[in-house]
């Protein structure tokens, strides 16, 4: 039997072990989010690139796959927020989580509801900001992890963070195994996340081919790029990624424009619904127009990688750390080999003591 360690995040979350399965577009959806759920962790449905009809039938499929708590990871500046946040109070999802923090009346909207709210940050005065508006927990992504994040490794942004709020805190950002879990929790912080390692899981629904691409890289194999959407984000280096960076503005504004009417295609939104959410991503941060457009690139360009197996036209997103990942275990068997590793190396400290 798995041994459990209790922290303030298991206990608000009502999850048995400290660790997230992050939300990753094209890659959270009901098989890994249930498998990590049953397994004992916080999975997280990412819901970026799915519909309002697509999200509303994923939520129902997680449920008929678990019956523990799950989440799901939702953009704050989305034109249907409020629709995907009443949602989520019918269906009483556990966790709400953004990557971009929601306003305090949707925080509050929340947690009125029994919705855990759990913001990712990239700075401790982000962390504060959101703990000031009420939120319950959040997830510290450091520089080595995948995604928008910023230059700050995690082994000075978590310290700087836990100093600064008083709420729970998750790790994020080079995180694999037992090892980190245990150091992470020495730090203070009441869990980790991640990301890449559930990619990498036989429960991952990410193409096997995709997977071995993975498998083969190693800690110099990522490259963090403005130039797949406009904000900097950490992906596998190939010749797609090479030649972006090489490539123009120009051509980048040509391609996500490209990009745009591809995606408008395939989920049926309207012009309309497209030009709204622009808006609500350029009211809700310092984004430029370009950098904008830009992200429309970042749906297409995932998809084609992390679901049709199209490493030559799509990219890989990943943190720093899949050049420590070598294998593709069951969420469950991840989630037990941590835990054991973890809890061994935390008896192990007390033998240190004199």
């Amino acid at each position: 039997m798995t041994q459990l360690l209790k922290t303030p995040f298991t206990e608000l979350v009502g999850v048995e072990h400290p660790i997230v399965q992050t939300g990753m577009g094209w890659v959270s959806g009901p098989r890994l989010t249930s498998a990590t759920a049953n397994a004992g962790g916080l999975g997280i449905l990412a819901s970026a690139t799915m519909t309002y009809p697509e999200l509303e039938a994923a939520i129902a499929k997680t449920k008929q796959l678990t019956d523990k708590p799950f989440g799901v990871n939702m953009r704050a500046d989305a034109s249907d927020a409020q629709e995907r946040i009443d949602l989520l109070i019918r269906e009483k999802v556990k966790v709400a989580s953004f990557a971009l923090a929601p306003k305090k009346d949707l925080i509050a909207k929340l947690k009125d509801n029994g919705i855990v709210v759990i913001p990712s940050i990239g700075a401790a005065k982000h962390a504060v900001k959101v703990a000031s508006w009420g939120a319950d927990a959040v997830v510290v992504q450091g520089g080595e992890g995948g995604g928008h994040t910023g230059g700050v490794a995690t082994t000075l942004l978590l310290p700087s963070v836990l100093d600064a709020v008083d709420i729970p805190v998750v790790a994020g950002g080079g995180f694999f195994d037992g090892r980190g879990l245990a150091a992470a929790l020495s730090y203070g912080a009441a869990g980790v996340a991640m990301g890449t390692r559930f990619l990498l899981t036989s429960d991952s629904a990410v193409p096997d081919s995709v997977k071995q691409e993975y498998l083969q890289r190693g800690l110099q194999d990522t490259t963090v790029s403005v130039k797949v959407d406009g904000m900097p984000h950490r992906v596998l280096n190939t010749d797609l990624v090479n030649a972006l960076e090489k490539s123009s503005y120009a051509k980048g504004l040509v391609a996500a424009a490209r990009n745009a009417m591809k995606f408008k295609s395939m989920t049926g939104m309207k012009w309309s619904t497209l030009v709204k959410d622009g808006l609500a991503m350029k009211r809700s941060s310092d984004r430029t127009w370009q950098q904008i457009i830009m992200a429309a690139n970042t749906p297409m360009l995932l998809k084609a990688g992390l679901v049709e197996g199209n490493t030559e036209a799509g990219v890989l997103a990943s943190g720093q750390v899949v050049g420590m990942i070598d294998d593709l275990p069951s969420c469950k068997e991840l989630i037990d080999r941590i835990m054991a590793d973890a809890v061994a190396r935390i008896d192990a400290l007390g033998d240190l003591r004199a």
